[in-house]
């Protein structure tokens, strides 16, 4: 029995390979807003504690620092969120080229599958054909 061959084989590895760029590339995007995020949770954080310690200061230099160290970490924070809005855009559009080359892949591995399993009803019908004729053969060579 000869081995199955697909004819698409290089065209399959192919799209395996770009689903995997593809899925890399997300990755990647994903990782760019969890580091926004993270950027806004700390600036959260920093706000927070500047607040706090404005409030505790009794020099009025001090309290104009805090002023203005806020003021920097609001528009830091509006800064962060433009970038993490732009983000989500660039990962939904990465998400959407993946889904495409998985989907891409998907195709070929389906008609691979059929072919096999075509290839293989194939050969089993041809296997016992074969096994058949070598059967009425020696039954023949047995009665003479």
């Amino acid at each position: 029995m000869r081995r199955f061959q697909f004819n698409l084989e290089k065209v399959l590895k192919f799209r395996k390979y770009r689903e995997r760029e593809t899925e890399i590339e997300l990755g990647r995007a994903i990782g760019a807003l969890t580091i926004i995020q993270n950027s806004l949770k700390e600036n959260a954080a920093n706000h927070n504690q500047a607040a706090e310690e404005r409030f505790v200061q009794t020099d009025i230099r001090d309290i104009q620092y805090y002023d203005l160290y806020v003021r920097r970490l609001e528009i830091e924070k509006e800064k962060l969120l433009r970038e993490a809005a732009q983000a989500a855009l660039v990962i939904e559009e990465k998400r959407a080229v993946y889904l495409e080359a998985s989907r891409d892949r998907k195709v070929l591995d389906k008609l691979r599958e059929k072919r096999e399993k075509e290839y293989r009803k194939t050969m089993l019908t041809e296997e016992t054909k074969a096994l058949d004729d070598i059967a009425s053969l020696a039954l023949a060579r047995n009665r003479l």
